[in-house]
């Protein structure tokens, strides 16, 4: 991997230490060219126009991000956003009274919440699965509650916003697979950090955004639906004019394919943004792309040790580029603050975005701090020092 061809593909390198990639990863230049190329013919030919003239680019797009997560084009569907695309598939499984889902206690705050909306408006019983001594799903545990209760779906989270945890999604996604269980899987924070295979994970479901280790444009997900999740006749709850025909006065036809959980309103420049993002590192190669963003979290984390006045929270038999650390009586928001005041980018979460998490860490918001492959050592050992040198402040 050459860092200093990559560095000098992200302009955002020469200004800042960019340690936000959790939240939004830096573009590099292929991908923001792309997005200003196409709006700039926006601008010029009208935007219907302009997405007519860039059909094959936007198949292309179709392509690239289906060849990252080894799915076919027509499986890809893209949306607004991770959320979106995990509503899309929640929402198009038919649920009833008493039906059972499954999901473990390290799911992403926003897929809670609509869980414990379906809980309260069609009267599914949602039943977390256990986590290890050590931290993350216990994935025997819940395989014996998946094939004793037999749930309507089981959703999980691969990588949790709070912390450097990666789950074993696969594992569970075997179960699922065996069991004929549907399975949503959020690769939110995986999809661009690390290989995110469907065909390893086995999932009919999985959302993830362009912004965060993708390095793609804010605006912009994608959701994965699978050949069985589509031959179950599955659709979203709400579709419009482009994800369905209408073809009677009181008939519809959905798409044959994933376009069926799209909407017709695209921003066609983020798009092909994402398309440019996927294809940009399967070039690198995610095998690549998670050894080095792990060496530089590890040595992050053996500098954060070092200094009082910081706990690590990140716990799990593997881990990822996510380094979530508490600050003891020190407000994180206003580390990140200072910090961002010395030309260093982290961000700070509050116990709302992982409520279970937080109660089992003892913590009420904590500092997030993502390197990504184009960080580098020395910047790791600067933005440990200024952290040190901020804590001892007062």
């Amino acid at each position: 991997m050459d860092i200093e061809k990559l560095r000098a593909e992200t302009p955002g390198c020469r200004e800042r230490i960019h340690l936000n990639n959790c939240g939004a990863s830096l573009m590099p230049d292929p991908v923001v060219r792309a997005v200003q190329a196409h709006i700039a013919l926006e601008s010029r030919i009208g935007g219907y126009e302009a997405a007519d003239a860039r059909a094959d680019e936007i198949r292309a797009a179709y392509r690239s991000v289906a060849d990252l997560i080894g799915a076919k084009p027509e499986n890809v569907a893209f949306t607004e956003n991770a959320t979106a695309a995990y509503i899309q598939a929640l929402s198009s499984v038919p649920f009833a009274p008493g039906d059972v889902v499954v999901t473990t206690r390290n799911d992403y705050a926003s897929n809670q919440i609509q869980l414990l909306s379906l809980r309260r408006r069609a009267g599914i019983e949602l039943v977390r699965a256990p986590d290890r001594p050590e931290g993350g799903v216990d994935a025997a545990a819940a395989a014996e509650l998946i094939r004793r209760r037999r749930p309507k779906l089981v959703c999980v989270t691969h990588v949790p916003t709070s912390s450097g945890l990666v789950q074993d999604v696969a594992a569970i996604g075997a179960v699922c697979r065996d069991e004929g269980i549907l399975y949503l899987v959020d690769a939110c924070q995986s999809v661009g950090q690390m290989p995110v295979d469907v065909r390893d994970v086995h999932c009919d479901f999985l959302s993830a955004t362009s912004r965060k280790f993708l390095r793609g444009p804010r605006g912009a997900g994608f959701l994965y639906v699978s050949d069985r999740a589509l031959g179950l006749g599955l659709e979203p709850l709400f579709m419009d004019l482009w994800s369905a025909e209408w073809i009677g006065p009181d008939e519809y036809r959905p798409a044959r394919d994933a376009k069926r959980y799209e909407n017709f309103e695209f921003a066609w420049a983020l798009v092909l943004g994402t398309g440019e993002a996927a294809r940009y590192a399967t070039a690198i190669g995610l095998d690549a792309i998670r050894e080095r963003i792990r060496l530089l979290a590890d040595r992050l984390r053996g500098r954060l040790r070092q200094i009082r006045g910081l706990r690590l929270l990140d716990r799990g038999a593997e881990l990822c580029g996510i380094v979530a650390v508490a600050t003891g009586d020190r407000a994180p928001g206003e580390i990140v603050r200072a910090l961002r005041n010395r030309g260093i980018n982290t961000s700070a979460q509050p116990r709302s975005s992982a409520v279970l998490d937080a109660d089992d860490k003892s913590v009420s918001a904590w500092l997030r701090l993502a390197p990504h492959y184009y960080n580098t050592e020395d910047e790791i050992d600067r933005a440990a020092d200024a952290l040190a040198e901020i804590l001892e402040r007062r």
